[in-house]
C-alpha cells in the first residue's frame, strides 16, 4: 500500500476510465509508485465506477489530497444515449467524487476542468491512446504505440516527435486501421474467423457467445491470471478443461471429443486468426504514415506477449512502455508489468504534471 505524504510535492492520480475496466496510477514526486486495475462494467451501472473510486481510496490512502488527471473510454458503453451524454455524465461523477479541480485529458487540445469538459466533450472523449502516444513521443519522436488491451487494440504511429494519426474519434480510427476491436480477454472468438480447422477438417464457427480469446490465451500459458478479471463467457471457472469446454463448443463440440492437446493446437489457431488481424492493421498504419523500417514498436496492455511477436516478426525493436515512463523492472518489483497494462493511466498522470506540478 501507498500512501500519499501531503508535506511533499502534490502527488498525481491519473485514471483511465474504461467500460469494462478502470485503471489508476499513483505519482509521487514525478516517479510512478504505484498502478492498479479494478473489473468495472459500467454498462451496468455507474456504482462500479464508485466502487473502484473506493478501493483506490482504500488503496491509497490520502488520495483527496491529490490532483487528478482524468481520460476516458466509457463514454461509449450502452449505458448511455450517446458518446456526448456519457462524457458529460462521467465527469460529472468523477468531479464529485475527485474534486472539481480534477483535470480531463483533451488530446491536442490540453486539458478541460471539470466545468468545461462537458462543452467540449469531443476533445475529452476516448483519448486515452493519445496520452499515452504522447508520452511515447517524449522518448521516441518516431515510433508505432502498439496497445494491445482486454479489449481493443490501439495502433498509433508517431513521427517527428508527435502522434500522427490520422484519425481521432473511434469511428475515423475504425476506418484508418488505428483502432482494431480485437484484445487478449473479452473478445467473443466467433469475431475472429467465420471457419476453422480442427482434426484435419475445415468447420464453420458458431456464431454464439461462447468463448473468448481469455480462453485462449489460458490455453496457450500467455494470459497472467490478475489480468484475467471478467468472468467466463459461461460464468463458469477459468481452468483448462473449461476452457476447453467453452472452445470446442465454438465448432460444435464437447471437450470430451478430442484430447487436451488438440484443444490447445485449436487455441493456436484461434490465436494466429487476432495476431494475423493485428499484424495486417499494423503494417498499414506503418505505411499510411510512412514509418522507416527502423521505427521501434514501443507496446502496452495486457496482450504485451503479442506487440513482441509483432515487433519479432517485423524486423522492428521492441520497447515496454514502463521505460518510457521511468521505470525499471526488477525481480521484486510489479509496478512496472502494471505500468505496461494500464499505460494511459500513467500517461495521463505525467502528462499533468509535467504539464503544471502545481495547479489546482
Amino acid at each position: 500500500m501507498a500512501s500519499i505524504d501531503p508535506r511533499l510535492r502534490p502527488a498525481v492520480v491519473g485514471w483511465d476510465i474504461g467500460g469494462a475496466h478502470v485503471k489508476a496510477s499513483l505519482l509521487v514526486d514525478g516517479g510512478v509508485r504505484d498502478v492498479a486495475q479494478w473489473a468495472a462494467p459500467l454498462w451496468q451501472g455507474l456504482d462500479h465506477l464508485d466502487a473502484a473510486i473506493d478501493a483506490a481510496a482504500e488503496r491509497w490512502p490520502g488520495l483527496d489530497q491529490a490532483r487528478h488527471a482524468v481520460t476516458m473510454t466509457a463514454e461509449m458503453t450502452d449505458l448511455f444515449p450517446d458518446r456526448e451524454a456519457g462524457v458529460e455524465a462521467l465527469v460529472r461523477r468523477l468531479a464529485e467524487r475527485l474534486g472539481d479541480t480534477t483535470h480531463f485529458f483533451a488530446g491536442r487540445a490540453d486539458w478541460a476542468s471539470a466545468e468545461e469538459g462537458p462543452a467540449r466533450w469531443r476533445d475529452v472523449a476516448s483519448a486515452n491512446w493519445l496520452a499515452t502516444a504522447f508520452q511515447v513521443a517524449a522518448r521516441y519522436p518516431t515510433a508505432l504505440l502498439v496497445d494491445i488491451g482486454s479489449t481493443t487494440t490501439d495502433l498509433i504511429p508517431i513521427r517527428g516527435g508527435s502522434p500522427c494519426p490520422r484519425g481521432r474519434s473511434d469511428a475515423e480510427r475504425l476506418a484508418s486501421g488505428e483502432l482494431v476491436y480485437v484484445g487478449a480477454v473479452r473478445t467473443p472468438l466467433c469475431a475472429l474467423a467465420r471457419q476453422m480447422s480442427f482434426a484435419g477438417r475445415r468447420y464453420n464457427v458458431m456464431n454464439e457467445y461462447f468463448a473468448t480469446t481469455a480462453d485462449v490465451f489460458r490455453l496457450t500459458g500467455e494470459l497472467d491470471p490478475e489480468h484475467d478479471q471478467h468472468p467466463a463467457a459461461d460464468g463458469g471457472d477459468k481452468s483448462v478443461a473449461a476452457s476447453c469446454r467453452r472452445i470446442a463448443r465454438m465448432i460444435g463440440m464437447d471437450a470430451r471429443d478430442a484430447d487436451v492437446l488438440d484443444w490447445i493446437e485449436l487455441a493456436v489457431r484461434w490465436r494466429a486468426e487476432m495476431l494475423a488481424e493485428v499484424a495486417a492493421n499494423l503494417a498499414r498504419v506503418a505505411a499510411q504514415a510512412g514509418l522507416p523500417a527502423s521505427a521501434p514498436i514501443v507496446a502496452a496492455g495486457c496482450g504485451l506477449f503479442l506487440a513482441r511477436e509483432l515487433a519479432h516478426h517485423s524486423s522492428r525493436e521492441f520497447v515496454a512502455f514502463h521505460s518510457v515512463a521511468g521505470l525499471t523492472p526488477s525481480a521484486a518489483d510489479t509496478v512496472h508489468r502494471w505500468a505496461d497494462t494500464c499505460a494511459p493511466s500513467v500517461a495521463v498522470a505525467l502528462l499533468l504534471d509535467r504539464w503544471s506540478p502545481s495547479c489546482g
